[in-house]
């Protein structure tokens, strides 16, 4: 029997159901592999079902057994101004009328690009692509194409997608899962990256000093936030610029995460604007990569650069790289809607929120000798555990593996028990948005004394 919305009586009554979330991953393991399309979201590093989602507003999410939640996940970073915001659903579904896919040229894509270089006007041109992932790997094969070197430096704990020569000591889902890298990938490939200490400016040097006239590229996410949020110290993202030019080779910067989600030209921005007040001359990268807020929930992603590097690409330079859905329409206003949402205000409102958050969890945590460390980037933030983290910080990746992360287990199941959404890995960074208010804001700082108590009183298991 069908309902006048299209579903079945069986499947209305999943959703309704106290046991839907787990009905749901059963019957989706026996269609997907490990029953998700995205290896965090199975719940493996906390335990348990993880909540399938049915519905999205403001600063909540439903799950299908009909449970709402106040959302510290936002999408992983795009909902910056919440879910289903109307003005971007409007956009979307105004797009969508006047077709899904072209495969051609349109007005709109150049509308997004120019408000990227808008915004960072160090990128002169702006190549659309439809995910992270395809937006890193393609500033490798430009770097290498432009330089005519083969290797490219890493970084321990930074992902940047799951390109095969940058999955090694990955963090994100890799170190939730607690994979060294991952099967598939050819030696051969893998000797192509050097993987390096983040933090570490004199491991770079000893790089380059060792094989610079191989070393096409270093790549580093602006401000980690896939070991947990780990910022760059001091001087460490200008150090990497005044290596990389010093060695002919290109430097590129993953935006992917903290693009336009920190600030309006992403940390790059915040980070310059901070070096510009202290009196000096800030820096550039060669390469940027986008994703996330740029497509506002949609599957957008871009790379930006100067002319003299981007024009390599194809149909200009001999560096091929091509999408069918790449600046797809419907993505693309949703990504363009949002941009031009975020004003100061949104992102005044969400550095605020952050902080008061942040703040809280550190308090609450405290107040029950949880040792611990509550780091932050903008408005990204998490938390570690241990008397290493609380003694000095975190600072790499081999720091973020060694907290206790069983703590964490405990306070991501007692604060979903109170109805609040945290990403279910330790090494993942907290998100807020602009649409979370007084109220949503208040329901998470009367879960946190409970969710504290359970995370001091977790063992190892």
């Amino acid at each position: 029997m069908t309902e006048p919305n299209g579903d079945t009586v069986e499947a209305q009554g999943l959703r309704r159901a106290p046991e839907a979330n787990h009905a749901a991953f059963l019957r989706a393991q026996g269609a997907i592999p490990g029953g998700v399309n995205s290896p965090v979201r199975a719940y493996r590093s906390v335990g348990g079902d993880p909540r399938f989602l049915a519905s999205a507003s403001g600063p909540y999410v439903t799950d299908v057994a009909g449970r709402e939640y106040v959302d510290l996940v936002c999408s992983w970073g795009p909902a910056l101004l919440g879910h289903a915001h109307p003005d971007v659903v409007a956009a979307v579904q105004d797009a969508a009328a006047r077709g899904l896919s072209f495969g051609a040229p349109t007005v709109a894509e150049v509308d997004l690009a120019e408000e990227v270089r808008r915004r960072v006007p160090a990128a002169e041109r702006v190549r659309l692509v439809s995910t992270g992932t395809e937006a890193t790997m393609t500033a490798i094969r430009l770097a290498r194409g432009v330089t005519g070197r083969p290797l490219v430096i890493k970084f321990a704990g930074c992902y940047h997608g799951h390109m095969d020569a940058l999955l090694a000591e990955a963090g994100s889902g890799v170190a939730t899962l607690a994979l060294p890298g991952s099967a598939g990938v050819t030696d051969a490939t893998a000797a192509e990256t050097l993987v390096l200490p983040y933090n570490d400016l004199a491991a770079v040097e000893a790089a380059f000093a060792q094989r610079g006239s191989e070393i096409a590229a270093v790549i580093t996410e602006a401000s980690p936030a896939n070991m947990g949020v780990v910022p760059p110290v001091e001087g460490f993202n200008e150090g990497l610029r005044r290596i990389t030019s010093a060695h002919g080779a290109l430097f590129i910067m993953d935006e992917v995460l903290t693009g336009f989600r920190v600030g309006p030209a992403g940390w790059w921005g915040v980070e310059n604007d901070a070096i510009r007040a202290a009196g000096g001359a800030g820096y550039t990268p060669d390469l940027f990569t986008f994703g996330k807020v740029i497509g506002g929930g949609m599957p957008v992603a871009a790379l930006g650069g100067p002319a003299s590097v981007m024009d390599h690409l194809a149909p200009l330079g001999p560096v091929y790289q091509a999408g069918t859905l790449s600046g797809n329409p419907v993505a693309v206003a949703s990504g363009l809607t949002t941009l031009r949402l975020a004003d100061d205000a949104v992102y005044a409102h969400v550095d605020e929120v952050s902080r008061v958050l942040s703040d809280a969890v550190g308090a609450a945590l405290a107040a029950e000798g949880v040792e611990h460390r509550v780091q932050r980037a903008g408005s990204l933030f998490s938390v570690f555990f241990g008397p290493l983290a609380a003694a000095s910080g975190v600072r790499d990746y081999a720091q973020a593996q060694a907290q206790e992360t069983f703590r964490y287990t405990a306070l991501f199941h007692a604060m979903l028990e109170a109805g609040v959404n945290l990403p279910p890995s330790v090494f993942e960074a907290w998100f807020v948005s602009a649409a979370h208010d007084d109220d949503a804001v208040n329901r998470i700082l009367d879960a946190l004394p409970a969710a504290a108590r359970a995370a001091a009183a977790a063992a190892p298991r």
